[in-house]
């Protein structure tokens, strides 16, 4: 089971890393911008956070024990008006996450390949935790891409900042090899 403890390990910390860059997207808009979206077709960065709150709200309670589509879940809902306040917004933000992270941090290694159901269908532990690998960071880069639309010359990078790649990659191994 070495392998599933790190599996387990390593989907905790890359969810992790996903929403501290959310979060420092997040922190370099207004409430107003956060309500911005680029199109009537489009969803703001609020939307896509009560949508990512309901989504792991729903999914990560009760995970072993019920169906992860619970009948109190609104998803339409999800998808229309927005918040009163930023701390409003970051509390919905926050109740998801942790939601998700304490059902994950529940989990053992045998309990990989129990079965679960989301809207009734069997799904694996695994195949449910993989799920939402693809989901969660699909929003997040929705979050990101808005951000910057919105920032425009004013976007505080959060990752390699463009034309700096060799310099980036050089520190890297630099900081590798000082640590060894």
């Amino acid at each position: 089971m070495e392998m599933a403890h790190e599996f387990l390990l390593c989907t905790v910390d890359k969810f992790k890393e996903n929403k501290l860059l959310a979060e420092k997207a997040m922190e370099q808009l207004t409430f107003g911008e956060l309500h911005w979206a680029p199109s009537s077709e489009s969803n703001s960065i609020a939307i896509i956070v009560k949508h990512l709150s309901g989504n792991m709200i729903a999914r990560w309670t009760d995970f072993l024990s019920s169906d992860g589509e619970k009948p109190n879940r609104k998803r339409d809902l999800e998808f229309e008006g927005g918040y009163a306040s930023r701390e409003e917004l970051m509390v919905a933000w926050e109740d998801g996450w942790q939601t998700f992270f304490d059902a994950l941090s529940k989990l053992s290694d045998e309990d990989l390949m129990k079965t679960v159901t989301i809207r009734d269908e069997p799904h694996t532990v695994l195949k449910a935790i993989i799920r939402q690998v693809s989901h969660y960071p699909y929003h997040i880069g929705q979050i990101v891409y808005v951000a910057k639309q919105i920032k425009d010359t004013s976007w505080r990078n959060l990752s390699v900042p463009r034309g700096k790649s060799l310099e980036y990659t050089e520190t890297v191994k630099k900081e590798n090899k000082s640590g060894q």
